[in-house]
């Protein structure tokens, strides 16, 4: 990727008076002077979390509800407010997902952003000329990249391998693999901001820095390297032929999970 054309910069964080805020400002300031950059800030936005009947437009029948989905997603009438995050989803290239790290996860509104907008038909569930599912590095949303920027209260090394809190890249796994690999999005290496509850923390200006340079470096960033379904070394089952121990999640990677 040598460029960034456009981005999605999705924030999930209660108020704009807070880091989160003051980074995701810079952040999107920044990359607008070369990419043209849409943004959903989806507190701001009253956020609908939950996936309901309400959102299929009228799509009834004794279907179940997933295939219902697909049917209102391919039919045009999911809710309006699905439809314009989709768009916005269409257009770019970059997906920049920014929020604090709470419980070990996202926030409930973020993940319920997926829900709406991941729908049957648009990121799953996808099949080519042949007939067959395209998943884990092909997809509805392939060809997209995305940054995970994520704050934490703890500090860095408890992030790292071996620390308390789990391998970032391991916490997340989730989302990284779960739902953006298996759309067919490339996700790029998380992007910590850690300590923001400890004496030890940078602060804003050093941490906007980071940020933005970060940013001035991602046309030339690789991915996190995870193996494709269909390339990857992966049975009939879909259980990778491997040696390696049951819960190493970094056995979904081509290399090993950095430090």
């Amino acid at each position: 990727m040598t460029d960034i054309a456009s981005a999605l910069w999705l924030s999930a964080h209660p108020t704009d008076r807070s880091l989160n805020g003051a980074l995701r400002a810079a952040g999107v300031a920044h990359l607008s002077r070369d990419s043209a950059v849409a943004t959903s800030d989806l507190y701001a936005m009253g956020w609908q979390a939950a996936l309901t009947e309400d959102d299929l437009g009228g799509v009834g029948g004794d279907q179940t509800f997933g295939t219902r989905t697909r049917e209102a997603h391919l039919a045009g009438t999911l809710a309006p407010d699905i439809r314009t995050e989709q768009a916005k989803l269409r257009e770019a290239d970059l997906l920049v997902l920014q929020f604090p790290l709470w419980w070990g996860g996202m926030p409930a509104i973020l993940k319920g952003w997926f829900d709406r907008v991941f729908v049957n038909g648009f990121a799953f569930n996808v099949t080519n000329a042949a007939g067959r599912t395209l998943k884990y590095g092909e997809g509805g949303l392939e060809g997209k990249r995305a940054l995970v920027v994520v704050t934490a209260g703890d500090r860095a090394p408890s992030f790292a391998a071996g620390g308390v809190n789990g391998h970032l890249e391991a916490l997340l796994f989730p989302l990284l693999h779960g739902i953006l690999w298996y759309t067919g999005i490339q996700p790029l290496h998380p992007h910590l901001i850690a300590a923001t509850d400890r004496r030890e923390f940078g602060g804003l200006n050093h941490e906007r820095d980071r940020l933005l340079t970060r940013l001035d470096g991602l046309p030339a960033e690789e991915p996190i390297d995870y193996r494709t379904l269909r390339h990857g070394g992966y049975d009939r089952d879909q259980r990778l032929v491997t040696d390696a121990a049951p819960l190493d999640l970094g056995i979904h990677e081509c290399v090993a999970v950095p430090a």
